[in-house]
């Protein structure tokens, strides 16, 4: 069974502990990002706010289909490089919001 390899555009996560600096690399969806990627397309530190980013080669690679993760894609979305909404990278399960929603409900003072 031959099929196409779907491509990612996402972040590897570099440096000391409490310290993170992130690649944004293209890889394969499948695969670990700390297996190895493709390319290197720049780099991300979100102490500073810095984000480099190669913009020919990320166009490049979004012009061959590969995919964004919702945060490179938001980060993306700020340099100008792709348009559009800013897409949820945090999803909360139906379970998750029951418990929020049951939490806020004891929370507020009970009026009588």
């Amino acid at each position: 069974m031959t099929g196409k390899i779907m491509l990612t555009l996402r972040l590897q996560r570099l440096g000391k502990i409490k310290q993170a600096t992130y690649r944004l690399i293209v890889s394969e969806k499948n695969k670990d990002p700390q297996a190895g990627s493709l390319e290197i397309l720049g780099n991300y530190n979100p102490k500073d706010k810095k984000f480099n980013v190669k913009a020919d080669r990320v166009t490049y690679w979004l012009g061959k289909g590969a995919q964004t993760s919702p945060t490179v894609f938001n980060l993306l979305l700020k340099t100008g490089l792709v348009s559009g909404a800013k897409k949820r990278s945090v999803f909360l399960s139906k379970r998750r919001k029951e418990k929020i929603a049951k939490k806020k409900g004891e929370s507020a003072p009970a009026k009588t």
